[in-house]
């Protein structure tokens, strides 16, 4: 089978376990706020390890928390955000994320055209991704993201024969927590998708350009991490919620959901002192160079299928780049923080 792999991810997964048991404690557990991010948020995908995007849901009301909870917000997003904590009367009832939908603009190249930046955490619940395969199908084209060679399809073949690699981080957080994985939901072999992501030598090439590396970067990240424990009050509700019972996934979401609201944070704190990166910003730049061909082809109507932590970078080039406004956001439910 053709070599893919998950350059970021793989590395993180190998190397901040192996280092942090050397570090203090706290900056362990901003290690585990970065494994948290990459996880859900910004894990580049590949076909031998797993990863990739998104969704969207109904009509948000404050009755029914263990329902899909979706809301269309004001028409106009000042500064769309991709991942939050749904409350009732202060209670936290589910881990969202947003679809947010981007229109060109009057007198622009691509007037009219609607982009779609559909975020996505890589665990979550069944329905979620059910609701997700109906959105993406309704799309002329939905780019997904993949480190792997140009054109690669997720087969579910393959994820048959990668079944023992994903008995890892991913595979035990799902089971951990009582929800699914994404790749296994997701139908990338559908019509309309189509693979919108660097290769494996697009990635080193990318790092080694800037003078960056994985170890540089994760030392970012750590940093980053530290800044986000400090606000959302540290590792002190995860450690409680693994030993809190018969609700231990409960808990344990709650616990987790938090610390993914303020993914934008750690995710910021990869970049070298240029701004640049090549984890989210670097990728983001291929992908949005298959968009444009899309759109140059006439596709009217595209999603942007990718991690949440992604979408703040792809939000400005559609503003900067290609003269579009977001013009309403839709929630969806990934996780019923009211139930196991």
């Amino acid at each position: 089978m053709t070599r893919h792999f998950l350059p970021g991810l793989t590395a993180l997964r190998v190397a901040i376990p192996s280092t942090c048991q050397h570090l203090p404690r706290r900056v362990r557990t901003s290690g585990l706020a970065v494994c948290l991010s990459a996880l859900f948020g910004c894990a580049p995908a590949a076909a031998q390890e797993t990863p990739v995007a998104e969704p969207p849901a109904p009509a948000e009301t404050a009755a029914a928390p263990a329902e899909p909870v979706a809301t269309e917000d004001a028409p106009t997003v000042e500064e769309p955000t991709y991942v939050r904590v749904h409350e009732v009367d202060g209670k936290p009832v589910a881990l969202q994320t947003a679809t947010v939908q981007f229109v060109g603009q009057p007198g622009t190249q691509y007037d009219g055209a609607i982009v779609d930046l559909v975020g996505v955490v890589h665990i979550g619940q069944d329905e979620y991704y059910t609701e997700l395969k109906e959105q993406l199908s309704k799309y002329d084209c939905v780019l997904y993201e993949l480190v792997a060679p140009d054109g690669t399809r997720i087969r579910p073949e393959d994820l048959e024969e990668r079944r023992s690699i994903l008995a890892s981080v991913q595979t035990g957080m799902k089971d951990m927590l009582n929800l699914e994985y994404q790749l296994e939901k997701i139908d990338y072999m559908a019509e309309n998708f189509r693979h919108a992501d660097m290769s494996p030598e697009e990635f080193v090439e990318d790092l080694e350009k800037r003078g960056d590396s994985i170890w540089k970067m994760i030392a970012r990240m750590l940093g980053a991490g530290i800044a986000s424990q400090a606000k959302t009050g540290g590792d002190a509700g995860l450690m409680m919620a693994m030993f809190s019972g018969k609700d231990r996934p409960m808990n344990m979401k709650r616990a987790m959901a938090r610390q993914l609201v303020d993914i934008e944070l750690v995710t910021a704190g990869m970049d070298d002192a240029n701004g640049e990166n090549t984890l989210i910003k670097g990728r983001n730049r291929k992908a949005f160079e298959i968009l444009k061909q899309e759109l140059d082809a006439g596709k009217e109507t595209i999603a942007v299928f990718y991690g949440a932590g992604h979408l703040p970078d792809m939000a400005d080039r559609l503003e900067n780049d290609f003269g579009m406004k977001p013009t309403q956001t839709t929630w969806s439910n990934a996780w019923d923080l009211t139930r196991n």
